[in-house]
């Protein structure tokens, strides 16, 4: 099995070729390409190639599947006696990945 660890938005994520990652929200359509250059790690089988931080010459290419939101949080703030209670919710956007295919030129 081949897969990479990818960094991308100061996030790590194990992408597997054929598989989907999930990473924090960025401008673009679905359908659309996206090569994630910063590769810590891939690993074919036996191989394991270890960058220092990264893999010069290796990238992730992948294409956008969606653009979802994550499930609604309650940030409930609250100090007794003090008549203190702030009720504020966020849900965070993601952009769902399909890995197409995982290179490391040059080697």
């Amino acid at each position: 099995m081949k897969y990479a660890i990818v960094e991308d938005g100061g996030k790590q994520y194990t992408a597997v070729e054929g598989g989907m990652i999930e990473v924090d929200f960025f401008e673009s359509e679905p359908g659309d390409e996206v090569n994630l250059q910063r590769v810590l790690m891939i690993v074919d089988g036996d191989k394991v190639s270890l960058g220092k931080p990264i893999l010069e010459n290796a990238n992730v290419k992948a294409s956008v599947v969606s653009q979802f939101k994550g499930p609604k949080l309650t940030v409930f703030r609250y100090k007794p006696k003090k008549r203190v209670r702030v009720k504020t919710g966020h849900r965070q956007k993601y952009t769902r990945l399909q890995i197409e295919a995982i290179a490391e030129n040059g080697k």
